[in-house]
């Protein structure tokens, strides 16, 4: 609420940020890995140590697991222990992937994990999505504001009645409720989870040996994370290569190589700007922006397709 201060990745899509603004919070960043691309435990500890001194500390830290891999979650619950913050587990990209052996989504170094299911999302139920957490209150209010603030829980009523038909409006909700057709969709391919994430961690292999000899940084996974392997980056060696990373991107695209980049710094955003964020405030989040690129991942992607990727990529830059 208003007062309060949420911290996030600056690389992640706008909404890890934007949630805490709606709320009347002020919204703050914490640099990224240069070698996961996730939200660093150094740079936050840190940032931590100098917001105690000017009686900044956050409430709130969403840690995002970008592509699918886990942030360092021990490191981050242990500061939380210190510093006395909440976290949330942005987990869009990671349905499917472990941490320390364990299913992400267990909010073991958490109080809520979120998942996406988007369309574009190793599993989707067309839009929408779902938090987890091991808190019985958490998960009464956030019942509570997924329908309304309404409840027809007796225990939770004020004024309870024996009438089926009696439910009582407790609270100030939301209509965010999933309907049954798109949650029938997400149950089915829930049964699939364990197919489509294993299938992603074979493409991204072979992507690894087929890009190794060329001009690029492939993605590093930590040895502690089972990747979701949502997305698969590279960033271009530009020092390396001739060409700009703009004309890169575009001539794949020329080549109709479905490539994106994966993020914009949310900082960089001209609505962030507004808010006094520059250029320059997360060093380690624009470098990686400025020469990554996404290639295509998806479950039905085979070895001819992946071969005209990297195909088109050597023919670019080499």
């Amino acid at each position: 609420g208003e007062g309060d201060y949420l911290w996030t990745s600056p690389n992640t899509f706008v909404a890890s940020a934007n949630c805490g603004l709606y709320c009347g919070a002020k919204v703050d960043f914490v640099d990224i890995d240069p070698l996961t691309y996730n939200l660093s435990p150094e740079a936050l500890e840190k940032k931590l140590i100098q917001a105690k001194q000017d009686h900044k500390l956050p409430k709130i830290v969403i840690p995002v697991h970008f592509a699918g891999q886990s942030c360092d979650m021990k490191k981050i619950y242990l500061l939380s222990k210190e510093y006395g913050f909440k976290i949330i587990e942005d987990a869009s990209h990671a349905i499917g992937g472990k941490y320390l052996d364990r299913p992400i989504g267990c909010c073991q170094y958490s109080n809520i994990t979120v998942f996406s299911f988007h369309p574009v999302k190793i599993i989707t139920t067309a839009e929408g999505g779902i938090a987890l957490t091991n808190s019985k209150q958490l998960a009464t209010k956030m019942q509570l504001l997924r329908s309304h603030g309404i409840t027809r829980d007796k225990n939770l009523m004020q004024k309870p009645n024996d009438k089926d038909w009696y439910y009582e409006q407790i609270d100030l909700g939301f209509n965010y409720r999933m309907n049954d057709i798109q949650a029938a969709l997400g149950v089915s391919q829930m049964k699939r989870l364990d197919e489509f994430v294993s299938k992603r961690n074979k493409l991204k292999d072979r992507y690894d040996s087929l890009l190794k000899s060329l001009p690029v940084t492939t993605t590093h996974i930590d040895s502690d994370c089972y990747s979701a392997c949502h997305l698969y980056t590279i960033k271009l060696e530009l020092e390396k290569i001739t060409k700009t990373h703009g004309q890169v991107f575009t001539e794949l695209k020329l080549n109709n190589i479905g490539v994106n980049i994966h993020y914009i710094p949310v900082h960089l955003h001209p609505y962030y700007e507004k808010k006094g964020f520059e250029i320059g405030d997360y060093p380690n989040s624009e470098k990686y922006y400025n020469c990554a690129i996404t290639l295509p991942m998806f479950f039905t992607l085979d070895d001819e397709q992946q071969d005209i990727v990297v195909n088109s990529l050597k023919k670019i830059i080499c």
